[in-house]
């Protein structure tokens, strides 16, 4: 079995610059989405769609973050991921990424746009790999980075999570 640093070797990733844990674009449409047929939340033009493998490892996580589009994620190997979703009505949810899907596990789930989310290692893991699609297609200028404080008084029951998925 592959370890995490020759699975991020082989695959070239590198560093999240902004989120955390470790990617590559793998695809990205050359079909743009004129800023005219988007709705508000983006500020200009956008690929049809994007593609990523992301890599999480103990010493890592996916920050809580928002994005104006859905963003699928796909479970490919490792151990599970818990993926922390707070919704703009005030609901949170926790959804487990892996492969055990008789426990509940789910090999792909789909975030919202509009809502915030968050993602780390179950405790004991020592890798995850996921991919993520997007369309339309992922930009930095949509990313927002959750606030640690803002958030936890907004959704105290996920306080701790919160502070565990923020820096």
């Amino acid at each position: 079995m592959l370890t995490a640093d020759q699975i991020r070797a082989l695959l070239k990733l590198e560093p999240h610059p902004i989120e955390g844990g470790y990617f590559i674009e793998t695809y990205q449409s050359a079909l743009r989405i004129p800023k005219a047929l988007l709705p508000e939340d983006y500020p200009s033009d956008r690929a049809a769609g994007t593609a990523i493998y992301y890599m999480l490892t103990p010493e890592t996580f996916s920050a809580l973050h928002k994005l104006p589009g859905d963003e699928i994620f796909h479970f490919y190997l490792g151990d599970p991921v818990e993926t922390l979703q707070l919704h703009p009505d005030g609901r949170g949810e926790i959804t487990v990424l892996g492969q055990d899907i008789a426990m509940g596990m789910r090999p792909q789930h789909v975030v919202r746009g509009g809502v915030w989310q968050g993602s780390r290692l179950r405790p004991g893991g020592s890798y995850a790999l996921l991919g993520t699609t997007m369309s339309p297609g992922f930009d930095y200028k949509d990313y927002e980075t959750g606030s640690r404080e803002t958030l936890a008084k907004l959704y105290p029951a996920y306080s701790t999570l919160i502070a565990s998925l923020t820096r």
